[in-house]
């Protein structure tokens, strides 16, 4: 009985269809063409990072950058690294990249690269390396870009597959992430939408996530309503007084490093002569989130559980 399943097993296994170079991917409206998986990758952020780590791609990547520069690491992402090297805290040069003998770059416009930049597509193109460019970021550069939607995530995750001959750990990876939030959904759908402010820093002006940036998505998903959510911005400012008259009933608190970063911006928010008087602030409604939790990537789909469970806690409970 056995002998007779292992060979049924070794039958279908055959039966595959085998991953075959040269791919091709979309790319911000580029084409991008390779004839194999990169070997000596490197990776800009932490949200591309675990991206990359969630399709077990550290075999072929020769670096992170980007990463200790601005974040805390947690101890999942340090094991996750193991001994790749980061090289550079913040962004990178072409040096830095030379010098890993880099043959792939996934970084985004202001992650990692900036338009007339050293570090480009194009200028990188010259040396022999190909980059993909975050999706997200696109509207940094095009504002013809779609607004925001959970295919900026679904779409890279897929493309990053491809490119290194993973596509089916990709589309597993990929229709789990849809299966669980279809349950969210499901238990949001007859929730009358909650007002959110995402609130990331800036005294002065506040920097926030606009119509093309991963949050709006993020919020929608979990049965809420950016209140910027129409503001023709991907990441950016506003002001203070566009904020408080839109009266946002919940916030978004970013905590980029000790855990308790986010009370030092509510402590702000109730000290702030228009904002305290906003029902999220006088209620105290809130939800503080990491960088990697609301920039695309793995940790999207944990954010949204807990979001829709914020917003709406009578209606969905994360198992």
């Amino acid at each position: 009985m056995l002998h007779r399943l292992s060979l049924a097993l070794a039958a279908s296994l055959v039966s595959l269809p085998a991953f075959a170079f040269p791919v091709t991917v979309e790319n911000c409206g580029r084409t991008l063409m390779f004839e194999n998986a990169p070997k000596r990758a490197v990776v800009h952020d932490l949200n591309m990072s675990e991206m990359a780590f969630a399709l077990h791609l550290q075999p072929n990547m020769a670096g992170v950058t980007g990463v200790t520069g601005w974040y805390k690491t947690t101890d999942s992402f340090k094991a996750a690294l193991g001994a790749i090297p980061e090289l550079a805290p913040k962004y990178p040069t072409m040096e830095n990249l030379l010098a890993a003998d880099a043959d792939f770059f996934f970084a985004g416009w202001y992650y990692g690269m900036k338009p007339g930049g050293e570090v480009t597509p194009d200028t990188l193109k010259e040396k022999g390396i190909e980059t993909y460019v975050l999706t997200e970021s696109c509207a940094q550069v095009d504002k013809t870009r779609p607004r925001a939607s959970m295919d900026l995530l679904y779409t890279d995750q897929l493309n990053l597959g491809t490119i290194f001959g993973k596509q089916v750990e990709a589309r597993a990876l990929v229709d789990s992430w849809k299966a669980r939030l279809a349950k969210v959904s499901e238990a949001v759908r007859a929730e009358k939408p909650v007002t959110v402010f995402l609130y990331d820093s800036g005294e002065d002006k506040p920097f926030t996530a606009g119509k093309f940036a991963m949050p709006t998505a993020l919020i929608e998903a979990a049965g809420g309503q950016n209140i910027l959510g129409e503001l023709d911005i991907s990441w950016g400012t506003t002001s203070w007084e566009d904020v408080a008259v839109k009266n946002p009933q919940f916030l978004i608190l970013l905590d980029y490093q000790d855990g308790a970063g986010h009370r030092k911006l509510l402590d702000f928010l109730k000290s702030h002569p228009v904002m305290k008087e906003t029902d999220a602030v006088r209620n105290e409604r809130f939800l503080p989130l990491r960088y990697e939790q609301i920039t695309p990537g793995p940790a999207n789909i944990d954010a949204i559980e807990k979001l829709a469970a914020a917003l709406h806690p009578s209606a969905f409970k994360p198992e």
